[in-house]
């Protein structure tokens, strides 16, 4: 690890807390939010929090077929409508650089979910790609 962030900034590590904790209020089911964190880290290439966030789904009840399809979810029959637009809107988010979410892909969003989820949902990608950037750029390891 080239550097222990939570310990050099207290306050960032505290204020990515305060994140995870609105999500943890905001109604979205946390399998969902699983997968999405999971798919997330995938894209970004953060071993460490694929490692957590399969790990957590695991735990969580995901089956097996799940965690092994969601890096090819589109091809997989083991997500949801819901989920699906989910995952779309996370690539989408998180490829901002390549690509930017399409009008198709937001109204599907709002076919599944209402506002107030949309902007959780949003929150949730916004999230985990700050995580990954702490992991990758502070070189976390996997264990």
């Amino acid at each position: 690890m080239r550097l222990n962030w939570s310990k050099a900034s207290p306050q960032a590590y505290k204020s990515m807390l305060g994140l995870e904790a609105v999500l943890e209020q905001s109604g979205l089911e946390l399998p969902l939010l699983e997968m999405v964190r999971l798919r997330a880290s995938q894209l970004n290439g953060c071993a460490y929090c694929v490692q957590m966030h399969a790990n957590d789904a695991r735990r969580g009840g995901a089956s097996e077929a799940r965690l092994q399809t969601v890096c090819v979810w589109r091809e997989s029959a083991h997500f949801s409508a819901r989920e699906r637009a989910a995952l779309a809107w996370t690539e989408s988010l998180t490829r901002l650089s390549s690509q930017h979410p399409s009008d198709a892909e937001y109204a599907e969003l709002g076919e599944h979910f209402d506002d107030a989820e949309i902007a959780n949902l949003t929150l949730a990608v916004a999230t985990i790609n700050a995580w990954n950037r702490f992991g990758v750029g502070f070189a976390l390891k996997a264990e």
